[in-house]
């Protein structure tokens, strides 16, 4: 496949004639383990066939798998939008959405969100209240609260697993210093998480005792918060269980370093402060900068890694590289 092509099955579902109903004029979003189509009341989610070491989507079996499993981890936090999986079949070279012939694709079908009402686009208007994010906090502490656990989730909370997740974090970003992040920049994130680690133990500990850790959402950024009649919180992994299952504290960690990137600190406070007073989770402030420091590195990481993504366009990319800067300036930030 040449740069920047799309494959087949990606090429056909950007025409209208492939949907079993109205499209609209058909947009294509793409992350770096999807294309993502935007067809009138409907979007169509559809993995690409790629192995990156920490998910698998090289057979069509394994895409219907994690297909299933992001529609039963999303009902939870969003039961009304996540629809069902579709089969994308070929006959005679034709290719359509639950049409006949052999299956050679599969896609989650959702409802289609508001865009006004995503939190990020709100954000930038300014149309973020306090009470809105009330509303999340008590969304996501009773969340966290019917959460599943048991002891193979506990141990994602052990020290060992901490060091193991940050070192694997600093391994994967090494090929981008001095392009997104830079060697100062890297030294230091690296000194404070170690660091932290070695003197914090017992907080660690202390999380595990009180039954913290937890089968979360593992990507909690403004960006999958929509605010409809109900609030949805859509697209957790599901391509990798350990990158749920974390303590409660890092989850959060998430939401309101993603606000601090905002600038709006004061939400991010405020999230916090609604979310420890509800939960009763005293502990979550110890840790708290720790998990904002790891989740904006996480962030820069995944934003770096687009830059290597062949189906993504060059220009699209010049916009990809200021942003994955910012997550590391904001991680570096929490480290002072």
């Amino acid at each position: 496949m040449s740069k920047n092509k799309l494959p087949p099955v990606a090429e056909t579902l950007l025409k209208p004639q492939s949907y079993p109903h109205e499209t609209g004029n058909i947009q294509l979003i793409q992350t770096q383990m999807s294309f993502i189509f935007l067809t009138g009341d409907y979007v169509y989610k559809v993995k690409k066939t790629i192995n990156l070491g920490y998910l698998d989507y090289t057979t069509l079996e394994k895409r219907h798998f994690f297909c299933c499993q992001e529609l039963e981890l999303n009902r939870r936090l969003c039961p009304n939008t996540y629809l069902n999986i579709v089969a994308i079949n070929k006959d005679q070279g034709i290719i359509n959405i639950e049409g006949p012939g052999q299956t050679i694709e599969y896609a989650i079908k959702m409802r289609r969100l508001p865009q006004d009402g995503m939190m990020d686009t709100l954000l930038l208007s300014g149309q973020v209240s306090k009470k809105m994010i009330d509303q999340v906090a008590r969304k996501l502490v009773h969340f966290h609260q019917s959460a599943k656990t048991s002891p193979e989730i506990t141990a994602f909370g052990e020290l060992e697993v901490i060091r193991q997740n940050n070192q694997e974090n600093f391994n994967q970003t090494e090929k981008y210093i001095g392009i997104s992040i830079s060697q100062p920049q890297y030294n230091r994130i690296v000194n404070y998480t170690t660091d932290f680690i070695n003197t914090h133990g017992d907080l660690f500990i202390n999380r595990i005792k009180e039954d913290k850790i937890k089968d979360c959402h593992g990507d909690l950024h403004c960006a999958h918060v929509c605010f409809t009649s109900d609030i949805c919180i859509y697209d957790c992994i599901e391509f990798n269980d350990r990158f749920r299952y974390s303590d409660v504290a890092s989850e959060m960690a998430f939401l309101a370093m993603d606000l601090d990137r905002y600038q709006r600190r004061d939400l991010s406070h405020y999230l916090i402060e609604i979310y420890v007073e509800l939960s009763g989770d005293a502990g979550l402030s110890e840790i708290l900068n720790f998990y904002k420091c790891y989740r904006a590195y996480v962030r820069g990481k995944v934003e770096s890694f687009k830059l290597d993504d062949p189906l993504i366009p060059v220009k699209e990319k010049e916009q990809i590289l200021p942003v994955a800067r910012r997550y590391f300036e904001l991680a570096e930030s929490y480290t002072y």
